[in-house]
């Protein structure tokens, strides 16, 4: 293909209509810049801007890329292939772009939620608060790639419910385990109590009774 070519005729083309590269621009909605550059053969239109300028011109894709005429009617076969051409192209971009905000959610979920559990202590409820906002955002980050590679909506549905097991399972074994182990007050308890020289803390699955809290004789016990 000889650039040089396909850049004289774009500009025959447009003297023809009697346009400047401004006026030209304006309606391809580009800037007179990219219009210099195609008639001086520097540069190329993509494929969605050489289906308008077929049209705009009158003229068919081949005979652009060829750089002469070779019929007064448009190809409508060529047309509707550069059309789907474009089309794919599009759909490539998004799907790219939803990989990529899928992945940054999910890096930031995760982050948020490795954050919350380690800065604050399981006394503080702010801890239990940003472990959840990130699980929900890690959870809309697997939806959005699971959206590009499931088809189907009830699969789609079924990996964003798998996901919320899975950190349910998390937040739970976790708690669990900083209570049977470390003599740490849960984290996800729904409910407090207090009483005389005690909290008593009620999780999903179990209740926990700490002693003495905040003294040296303070000790953490899983009732039920």
């Amino acid at each position: 293909m000889d650039q040089k070519k396909v850049g004289l005729f774009l500009k025959t083309l447009r003297k023809e209509k009697d346009m400047t590269q401004e006026v030209l621009a304006e309606s391809l909605n580009v800037s007179s810049r990219t219009i210099s550059r195609w008639e001086t053969g520097s540069n190329m239109p993509d494929i969605s801007l050489l289906v308008e300028l077929a049209e705009f011109y009158q003229v068919s894709i081949p005979e652009i890329i060829d750089g002469e005429r070779k019929s007064e009617n448009m190809n409508q076969e060529t047309k509707d292939t550069a059309v789907k051409m474009a089309e794919y192209s599009k759909n490539e971009f998004h799907t790219k772009k939803r990989k990529m905000i899928s992945a940054l959610l999910m890096i930031f979920g995760v982050f948020l939620m490795i954050s919350a559990l380690t800065i604050f202590p399981n006394e503080s409820s702010w801890g239990s608060i940003y472990a959840i906002i990130g699980g929900a955002i890690l959870t809309a980050g697997v939806y959005f790639r699971v959206r590009s590679v499931l088809v189907k909506r009830g699969s789609q549905i079924w990996s964003v419910v798998g996901c919320v097991i899975v950190l349910f399972g998390i937040f739970t074994v976790s708690d669990y385990i900083a209570v049977s182990q470390f003599q740490q007050v849960p984290r996800f308890s729904h409910e407090k109590s207090y009483g005389e020289d005690l909290v008593e803390h009620k999780t999903l699955f179990y209740t926990v009774i700490q002693k003495n809290p905040g003294t040296e004789n303070e000790r953490i016990e899983i009732v039920k």
